[in-house]
């Protein structure tokens, strides 16, 4: 499964939302000027997060949106789901040899609980300053 720009942008709405949770509505024009995006973009994908219940739209001069829950209640997978649609490695793995079918099914399932056991709460307190860990490959 590759994750394509609706599912990365997406998440980037909802963890900027995350982090302004219960403060005022923030604009998607902000969110998309500071992390250099296409705001027309970010309004195609603002639809179906609301139509999914996930954000709330707030109209006025200092309207914008809000998420509809808690981040702590709101995962990765939810947002995934609503904008890239089921999560599958593999297209027809009914079909495969069983052995394969098995690998794929594994896969499905290492990805969907890393998605479905990580909130928006966890994304959004992730501090950027801390260095992360790299692989160091020594030939």
């Amino acid at each position: 499964m590759k994750i394509s720009t609706k599912g990365k942008y997406g998440l980037t709405i909802m963890i900027a939302l995350a982090k302004k949770h219960g403060n005022s509505p923030t604009s998607l024009k902000s969110i998309a000027h500071d992390n250099n995006l296409s705001e027309h973009y970010l309004e195609q994908l603002a639809s179906p997060l609301r139509n999914a219940g996930l954000v709330k739209s707030v109209r006025g001069a200092y309207g914008g949106y809000v998420l509809a829950n808690d981040p702590k209640e709101i995962t990765a997978g939810d947002i995934i789901r609503v904008l890239e649609g089921p999560i599958t490695p593999v297209e027809g793995i009914e079909n495969e040899e069983a052995a394969k079918q098995e690998l794929w099914m594994r896969i499905r399932d290492a990805v969907k609980d890393v998605l479905d056991t990580t909130t928006l709460d966890d994304l959004s307190h992730h501090n950027e300053d801390e260095p992360q860990e790299a692989y160091m490959f020594y030939i």
